[in-house]
């Protein structure tokens, strides 16, 4: 089979290889899919760099997130045949940018029938992030006011849409006209630009002064500074992640003054400490896929060929909703 392959770490589009291999063979307990479609994600991008907490052995092929169609099962497998359509998490080293890769069959679902599978393939990690931030971590409430940074990104865009289905008023964060326009059409209520505008005047505006009552950061950085400027009594600040590549230090005094909280979001660690929640997050999402309620947004479905291009223009910020390799 092709596949993109790491020999060293360094930039997606100069470390990437495409290049023939063996199809992988499942272990126990694990399935081999043929890949039908695989969204790049910023942690694939930090995969590529070494920046990621999870630093798999060389050579590897990326590809964190997948749809795929079960092809093979491996010793004490049951509830999956071969034939099944499944999305989920990819078995690194045997990640989704292949034409075949390898999934734990505990962490594989039936993929939404509502959605094609390169929308079906983005409907894991970055719906199942937003919805545990925002339901268990945050709690949000019907009526509150959601902040959401990146709004346009892959990330950003499942949680608008999200919060809207919740019954939130969705402030979105984004960088550009462009952006700004996919933002309004995933049914953000208020869209900043914050090239030209202040987020924190907006919401303060917005709210009358109160300010958001969750903030969903996977920026960091200055973002995150200037978030607790206009975070709400009682508020929820949503840490999901650092694509501004700076880690803020929290003004600890400052939350306390204020009295808002800062959340931290580890959506992995839900699949080893309980992994029946990530089961029933599922069947949440797919339920409000099927009612029309979400719909991940692809804005590019590539060939394999094209991949460690789009990985880099993904870590690069020049993408907009989720870009995918799909299989023609």
């Amino acid at each position: 089979m092709q596949g993109w392959q790491l020999h060293e770490l360094g930039q997606p589009n100069e470390v990437l290889r495409l290049e023939e291999r063996p199809d992988p063979r499942p272990e126990s307990g694990q399935i081999v899919v043929r890949v039908l479609a695989s969204p790049i994600n910023f942690p694939d991008v930090l995969l590529c760099r070494g920046e990621y907490q999870l630093k798999p052995e060389l050579p590897f092929t990326p590809g964190v997130e997948l749809c795929g169609e079960v092809v093979e099962l491996g010793a004490d497998v049951t509830g999956i045949s071969p034939g099944d359509r499944v999305i989920g998490g990819a078995a690194l080293p045997h990640g989704g940018f292949a034409e075949f890769a390898v999934m734990d069959a505990n962490r594989a679902f039936p993929a939404p029938e509502a959605l094609s599978d390169a929308e079906a393939g983005s409907m894991f990690i970055g719906y199942q992030t937003g919805w545990f931030g925002l339901h268990r971590r945050a709690a949000l409430q019907p009526g509150e006011t959601l902040l959401v940074h990146a709004a346009a990104g892959g990330v950003g865009s499942a949680a608008i849409q999200l919060g809207k289905a919740a019954g939130a008023r969705v402030i979105g964060v984004v960088g550009g006209e462009k952006k700004a326009e996919v933002a309004r059409q995933l049914g953000a209520d208020i869209v900043v630009d914050r090239h030209s505008e202040d987020f924190v005047g907006v919401v303060k505006e917005a709210t009358g002064g109160r300010g958001a009552d969750v903030v969903y950061d996977p920026v960091g950085g200055e973002t995150y500074t200037r978030s607790t400027k206009c975070i709400a009594f009682e508020g929820r600040i949503l840490i999901i992640g650092f694509a501004g590549g700076t880690i803020p230090t929290p003004g600890l005094n400052h939350a306390l003054i204020k009295n808002y909280s800062i959340v931290g979001l580890h959506w992995g660690l839900y699949n080893e400490r309980d992994p029946e929640s990530v089961r029933r997050a599922h069947a949440e999402l797919v339920g409000l896929a099927e009612k029309g309620a979400v719909r991940p947004l692809v804005s590019e479905a590539l060939p394999l060929e094209q991949l460690a291009e789009g990985v880099q223009r993904v870590g690069d910020g020049h993408t907009v909703g989720r870009v995918a390799y799909a299989r023609g």
